[in-house]
């Protein structure tokens, strides 16, 4: 299991990038999410990792749910506990109902079903569906 490392035990590097999320979020960096906590040991990763999910969830054509809920999809597929969790409960900070979220699961189910039959059956791709 990864050492948590608290804010105020973390280096320079690690504390400058919980500060720009904290800032980001409106937290108090010292209430900052494990998964950066077990960062912290490791600051290239940490800030490569901090620039990319800026990155990719900062507004664009897809609003804040929709790339919560691709998260959510790709965490559930991965069996990531944590990701789950943690893009669980962003996507219902940002909306996600029960309803949403028991449609949600019929499709990434489906969707893993689906590729489990394609991949089993080693099915063609479709000349239609071919990039041109």
């Amino acid at each position: 299991m990864a050492k948590l490392t608290e804010y105020e035990d973390m280096n320079p590097r690690a504390k400058a990038v919980v500060e720009g999320i904290a800032k980001a979020r409106g937290i108090d960096p010292a209430g900052i999410n494990n998964v950066w906590k077990a960062l912290a040991r490791h600051p290239d990763t940490m800030e490569r990792f901090a620039t990319e999910m800026k990155s990719v969830m900062a507004p664009g054509a897809l609003d804040g749910l929709t790339k919560e809920l691709i998260y959510l999809a790709v965490s559930v597929a991965n069996q990531c506990d944590y990701c789950i969790n943690s893009h669980g409960y962003m996507a219902r900070q940002k909306g996600m109902t029960e309803e949403m979220f028991d449609e949600f699961m019929a499709v990434v189910l489906a969707a893993q079903k689906g590729n489990k039959i394609a991949t089993g059956y080693r099915v063609p791709i479709d000349e239609a569906f071919e990039e041109k």
